[in-house]
């Protein structure tokens, strides 16, 4: 069959199709067939990435503190019991290992590429940090406190420093090459152009030495004999549509476009269909004769790119989320936690059935998980796909559902996805469930770019809901209000708009509108 063909395939396939507590099986999803060759990238074992900007960060603060305990250690093992202390030595000391790494950084000795090596990294090394050590008796003999410096203190802290920094350039080097083989340091990268402007592509990307690009493959719509079969080497994965099934079995980090810029619709219509992915999005302009000012582009190593969509949250924005999410998270499950087990017993003892249940619902990138909520619904008539939107006065609902509904009491089990499996934020848009519908459409056939707003993970609380727009959907306004305000946040994140949020979700939940 052809790859654009739709493929139904249901939710629980990898355990089995469940039937629920009335014998009914769960609603089937729909899901694109890929092509044999994209099967076989996408089931290929693939690690989570380690972005080269964090840990650049990393190893200068290493290095930092590394020089710093060897500085202060080596003064207070020998000038102190001598001299006596004082804080001058301190202070010159952090003031050493603050320059040597930056002049480490003019070295360009942070580096994944040089982390790798064992001569250019040992050889940058010694050469910065001799310089700095030149340095500072420089100045301290133009600044005439030379003769208050112990010689044996100055000979301890450059030996035992760059004794220290070899130690852990070794580990280093250890720890970067095992990341390399297990291709955590790499950009997942996917062609769009089978053609002759592809292989020339991917020929130029193929002669950069150190590029961290891994070729997984080709994807055109085209059928005829413009569209290669094998593009350089590297099979045809299928069509254009296909890429959004593919990044969504596997990892994805770069799609870059081997169109000529001239081919100017035929790149905005694929766009159109590919913004919505967490990945970055660049057009090759490498056989472009119409060139713009070099700052116009991004480059892959001699390969000059225009940007047209980068993933929303990295690097140390994405750092700085994970510990929002995990220390924010831990704190509210610590400081509710008698406020849980409150609603445990109450659930317990108005109706028979379990504490808690796990509702599918759709996640980053479109992965589907499950969320934990209280139970709010008679365990006869539970929905773990949320087929169908519970309204005002809806029967399922038991006593105390009612109430947790209404005041979102029932969402604080999702703490345990913050906290413990890590596939929920504190604040993102709502993960809406899979099989969520307005007038018997799923919501992605209802809004255009739906599927946009998980390119970020989905949270408990977020921008949509404190502004009103929570609870039954029974209208397109409300459905496209969501998905409006949720993209607003993706494009405008930053940690204090997440605090701004967290601080008005009570107010939110307190007028407790749209929630039955």
């Amino acid at each position: 069959m052809e790859s654009s063909d739709l493929q139904v395939k249901a939710d629980a396939a990898a355990a089995g199709a469940a039937p629920t507590a009335a014998g009914r099986a769960y609603p089937f999803e729909r899901r694109r067939r890929l092509s044999s060759a994209a099967l076989a990238v996408a089931n290929e074992k693939v690690h989570s990435a380690y972005s080269s900007v964090v840990i650049n960060g990393v190893v200068r603060t290493a290095d930092f503190v590394c020089l710093s305990i060897v500085g202060v250690a080596s003064y207070l093992g020998y000038v102190v019991p001598i001299d006596g202390f004082s804080w001058i030595p301190v202070w010159a000391v952090l003031a050493m290992s603050l320059v040597a790494v930056i002049s480490f950084q003019a070295a360009e000795v942070y580096d994944i590429e040089i982390y790798r090596g064992r001569l250019r990294q040992f050889t940058r090394l010694i050469s910065s940090w001799t310089f700095v050590f030149l340095l500072f008796i420089g100045v301290s003999f133009f600044a005439k406190f030379g003769d208050t410096v112990s010689r044996v203190w100055l000979v301890t802290f450059f030996v035992f420093g760059f004794i220290a920094l070899s130690l852990e350039r070794m580990a280093l080097r250890s720890l970067v090459r095992r990341w390399a083989r297990e291709g955590r340091l790499g950009r997942r990268t996917i062609i769009v152009g089978s053609d002759e402007n592809g292989e020339h592509l991917i020929e130029a990307l193929r002669q950069q030495d150190d590029s961290d690009l891994k070729l997984l493959g080709v994807f055109d719509d085209r059928n005829d004999a413009r569209a290669l079969d094998t593009c350089a080497g590297l099979p045809k994965l299928g069509k254009v549509n296909d890429i959004l099934e593919f990044a969504r079995r596997t990892r994805v980090d770069l799609v870059l476009f081997a169109l000529p810029i001239s081919a100017e619709g035929r790149i905005l219509e694929m766009l159109k269909k590919l913004w919505v992915l967490p990945v970055d999005i660049r057009l090759s302009a490498h056989t472009n004769k119409l060139r713009f000012r070099p700052r116009s582009y991004s480059y892959i190593g001699s390969v000059p790119t225009l940007g047209m969509f980068e993933q929303p949250i990295t690097d140390w924005d994405m750092v700085m989320k994970w510990v929002f999410d995990r220390f924010v998270g831990a704190l509210l499950l610590i400081l509710l936690a008698p406020v849980m087990a409150l609603v445990a017993l109450a659930i317990k003892l108005d109706s028979p059935g379990p504490v808690l249940f796990r509702q599918k619902r759709f996640g980053f990138n479109n992965e589907r998980i499950d969320v934990f909520k209280f139970r709010s619904l008679y365990h006869h008539q539970a929905d773990p796909l949320a087929a169908k939107v519970v309204t005002r006065n809806d029967p399922r609902v038991t006593r105390v559902g009612r109430i947790i509904r209404k005041t979102s009491l029932d969402e604080l089990p999702q703490l345990f996805n913050v906290v413990f499996k890590g596939n929920l934020s504190i604040v993102g848009p709502r993960p809406h469930a899979v099989q969520g519908k307005l007038q018997s459409r799923l919501f992605d056939e209802t809004v255009d770019g739906y599927f946009a707003r998980h390119r970020v993970k989905p949270g408990i609380t977020g921008w949509a809901q404190i502004n009103g727009w929570r609870g039954e959907i029974d209208n397109e306004e409300k459905i496209q209000k969501r998905v409006e305000f949720d993209l607003y946040y993706i494009e405008n994140w930053s940690p204090l708009f997440d605090l701004y949020i967290l601080l008005k979700t009570p107010w939110a939940l307190i007028k407790g509108e749209n929630a039955y």
